[in-house]
């Protein structure tokens, strides 16, 4: 059943869990996600980043993500990921999508609550929920143009009775799109945000956190975890292991076929961390 951010978080919030949003590219990951998903009888958020929106028109991802969404048997939400335009955003509101998120961190925090609440005014009566960012997370390779500056506690309140978003992304030691190794957690931090808080708080770069603290995060008010690198890696270890072990093979479906169930499982492992 297709939802939105908004409806998935709260229960999250309310009962002590968290909800894995997964970058996904195509169909194959999409269908493993959900499959991983029904197979834990947990919602679940298809997110589109940047990559994959340069790729392909929001119309074609909406075309292949919302028939999926409404036939699962569990909560699925299509979210567009870090996004710094408004027209962009509100773009992604008409096609479909049914959750988005404004990237104003690297704004001034005036303007990033002023786009935001602007952002909300429009998707409030589609039905879209907003995320916000306050503070900034840094990308681990590319995008150079990303500070890295923890969340302010002043500005995420401001962000919280000004802006009205549904979810709010933290920076708190997190990194994106870390490939090897483990971040640090500032859990002083993040300790003076949850306190001072009552929205659902979203922590991006889960890849590379240790699973000691992304439990810890997901019984603490964190209800959704932003996931790429793990799911990304399994389907290429996965992709590269099938054709190695059959060079002869060449027939996508028959490829596919079996990456999907190795894309599952890591899934699964992301879903049962988080307390699904």
């Amino acid at each position: 059943m297709i939802s939105n951010l908004k409806d998935i978080l709260l229960p999250a919030k309310d009962q002590g869990y968290a909800v894995a949003c997964f970058n996904v590219f195509g169909f194959e990951d999409s269908r493993a996600v959900i499959d991983a998903a029904e197979s834990r009888n947990a919602s679940v958020i298809l997110s589109i980043n940047l990559d994959m929106r340069q790729f392909m028109t929001m119309d074609q991802i909406i075309g292949m993500l919302k028939p999926m969404a409404i036939s699962s048997k569990v909560p699925v939400c299509i979210h567009l990921d870090h996004t710094y335009e408004v027209d962009v955003v509100k773009q992604a509101i008409d096609c479909g999508f049914t959750s988005v998120m404004f990237d104003g961190s690297q704004l001034p925090i005036s303007e990033n609550i002023a786009s935001i609440h602007d952002i909300v005014s429009y998707a409030n009566p589609k039905g879209v929920s907003v995320e916000a960012e306050v503070g900034s997370v840094p990308y681990a390779s590319g995008r150079d143009h990303i500070k890295s500056e923890l969340t302010e506690v002043s500005e995420a309140l401001a962000m919280e009775r000004e802006g009205k978003p549904d979810a709010l992304a933290i920076s708190i030691g997190n990194v994106h799109r870390i490939e090897t190794g483990c971040v640090e957690i500032n859990v002083e931090r993040f300790n003076k945000l949850r306190a001072a808080l009552s929205i659902p708080l979203v922590v991006h770069g889960t890849s590379g956190i240790k699973d000691k603290d992304i439990k810890m995060l997901s019984e603490s008010q964190v209800t959704k975890f932003n996931v790429g690198t793990v799911l990304r890696k399994s389907f290429g270890n996965s992709l590269r292991s099938t054709l190695d072990s059959n060079p002869s093979l060449f027939d996508r479906i028959q490829i596919m076929q079996k990456v999907i169930p190795d894309l599952k499982e890591t899934a699964v492992k992301v879903i049962k961390l988080l307390g699904q």
